[in-house]
């Protein structure tokens, strides 16, 4: 074998999407990268859905040991992958790749652990069990949620969504624990709920605004919102006044990324303050 051949490359990274250049991911594992003196890259890379089946089969021949999957793709990689995490498959969603060296790809879904671990770095005190949780919204991002608050042991879980057909089929798959209630009566479904999480983006910079009525709220729930800009959406905000715990959306996104980190680059990351400003900076 010639000294080229033995001579062993840093692993390369990214984040696939369309668009992609609004992602924070990048900057996010860079900062692990430069903080653990790592060996590596991690790239934001543009891929239309039509080229995304002949891109996840160049990208390990390039040096890329994975990547993460955001919108438009989390849903047609688990059809392109060889294995799919039980976890993946539940969510019908994947964010996480690991190419191995056999070239097979092997699909997971890290949201729902990125979701509960950002309420017990930012909650400490939080109990699952206390009582209903209330989701507000159905997609990809909901279901992953969903699954984690189910595992998690929360007694009952409520649902709504614009289109009900949507929460429909979540209660259809995910069980009996669920309930769907209707749109119009989101004030009703935080009535007596310990954990209330808004699922969709409005409340996003530049989106419709979320409106939920919060009289009802108790201000022992714990409200969290996976919309991370800005970091105090208005629903955080009114919750805080109402004397309730509140949990921003952008631990999610830091505490997802840390398992494709560890396995792609060799290094458990920690999730901390200089992270945050990092990504936020």
């Amino acid at each position: 074998m010639s000294e080229e051949a033995t001579i062993r490359h840093a692993p390369l990274a990214g984040v696939i999407g369309m668009p992609i250049a609004h992602s924070r991911s990048p900057k996010l594992h860079g900062h692990w990268l430069r903080r653990y003196g790592l060996p590596g890259h991690y790239i934001p890379i543009p891929v239309l859905p039509e080229h995304l089946a002949e891109v996840l089969r160049v990208l390990p021949q390039a040096g890329f040991v994975g990547v993460n999957v955001t919108i438009p793709h989390k849903e047609a990689v688990l059809t392109l992958a060889d294995t799919v995490t039980d976890r993946a498959a539940l969510i019908g969603a994947a964010n996480t790749l690991i190419f191995r060296p056999d070239g097979k790809i092997h699909a997971d879904n890290t949201d729902g652990y990125g979701f509960i671990a950002n309420l017990r770095q930012n909650a400490p005190d939080w109990q699952p069990e206390a009582g209903p949780a209330a989701i507000i919204g159905a997609g990809g991002a909901a279901r992953a949620v969903v699954a984690s608050l189910l595992d998690s042991g929360v007694p009952e879980l409520r649902i709504a969504n614009r289109t009900r057909l949507r929460a429909e089929q979540i209660k259809a798959e995910f069980g009996a624990r669920l309930v769907v209630y209707e749109w119009a009566q989101l004030g009703n479904m935080v009535d007596g709920a310990a954990t209330v999480v808004n699922a969709t983006s409005l409340g996003m910079e530049g989106k419709q605004p979320l409106r939920v009525p919060l009289d009802a709220l108790s201000p022992d729930a714990l409200v969290t919102d996976l919309v991370y800009t800005p970091l105090m959406t208005p629903l955080l905000i009114e919750a805080q006044e109402r004397g309730c715990r509140i949990v921003d959306g952008l631990g999610m996104l830091l505490h997802q990324a840390a398992p494709g980190f560890e396995r792609w680059f060799g290094h458990r990351p920690e999730v901390d303050d200089e992270t945050r400003q990092v990504v936020l900076g």
